[in-house]
């Protein structure tokens, strides 16, 4: 699965990947994630499967979705805030489904 994580300016959604990376491992799933901020996520999304956004930035999901044209959901404040990998695990494997 490849995942965009799309957030303000990518630092704080990069935490959140690394965290997603080790649990997807240990889950022995195939991940390939990379998070970016608003600003570049047009020039990169054609190399992935799902968008996922950091709630900050969850106001322009619409957007994201007209323009990328692929499955886009918003993570949901408690889960990125606390990294919970699990419900995003879920969240993305049903975006995956979408595809």
């Amino acid at each position: 699965m490849k995942i965009l994580l799309v957030c303000a300016g990518g630092m704080s959604t990069s935490i959140l990947m690394k965290k997603m990376e080790s649990f997807w491992k240990e889950a022995g799933e195939e991940l390939d994630i990379k998070a970016v901020g608003l600003a570049e996520y047009q020039d990169v999304y054609q190399n992935y499967d799902i968008v996922m956004v950091g709630p900050q930035v969850s106001y322009r999901l619409k957007e994201v979705k007209e323009n990328t044209g692929l499955p886009c959901a918003a993570i949901q404040s408690f889960d990125y805030a606390v990294a919970n990998c699990p419900n995003i695990m879920k969240l993305a494997q049903k975006l995956y489904a979408e595809k």
